[in-house]
């Protein structure tokens, strides 16, 4: 069973003016097709690896099959936590969780955007629930999956330069401000 490129859960113009369609021909349909092709044949060349799933890969592998396999899983999961309807503050328990983990959203907010925009390199920033329940924000280099700490992941934004280049060229603050804008709360809420 050969793993597919995931349909967007939105148009490919639905995130702009934050977002571009330019962006997301590159990003979705260039890179992370990128990555399942090469998952693809990483698998069709171990007959061991058939049939895992990408989470099995993922906290199973390491090298090209981790890279490919982590890529595929983040990218899919960075495309639900952004709406064309989202942004705002959060609502339900989501936003009681982030209340008391960071004392306010706004503090929550901060500290993310720091994460995000401090992130050296390529990489991805997290929010994540811990096995205690608790949420904190972690970010990975690379492919790095919070999947492999044992972590739930319940958002995530991208900072690896092809997610916003074209449109922010190298200022990355004013892709994470517009980020802002596409949070997908109803996914975080699922998530939690």
């Amino acid at each position: 069973m050969a793993f597919t490129l995931p349909e967007l859960p939105f148009a490919k113009d639905a995130l702009a003016p934050h977002i571009s369609s330019k962006i997301l021909d590159f990003h979705y349909g260039k890179h992370h097709a990128g990555y399942v092709t090469k998952l693809n044949a990483a698998v069709e060349a171990d007959s061991s690896l058939a049939g895992k799933s990408l989470e099995d890969l993922i906290k199973t592998q390491s090298g090209g099959v981790f890279n490919n396999a982590a890529q595929v899983w983040n990218h899919t999961f960075y495309w639900n936590s952004m709406s064309p309807n989202g942004g705002g503050e959060p609502t339900g328990a989501i936003k009681d969780a982030i209340d008391k983990a960071f004392g306010s959203f706004g503090d929550f907010k901060d500290k993310f955007t720091k994460a995000a925009g401090g992130h050296f390199g390529s990489g991805w920033a997290w929010l994540v629930k811990e096995e205690s329940g608790n949420l904190a924000i972690v970010d990975t280099h690379d492919a790095g999956s919070p999947l492999t700490k044992g972590q739930t992941p319940i958002l995530t934004c991208d900072v690896w330069e092809h997610a916003y280049y074209l449109d922010y060229q190298n200022a990355r603050p004013s892709y994470i401000e517009a980020w802002w804008n596409l949070v997908n709360w109803d996914f975080a809420n699922k998530n939690l």
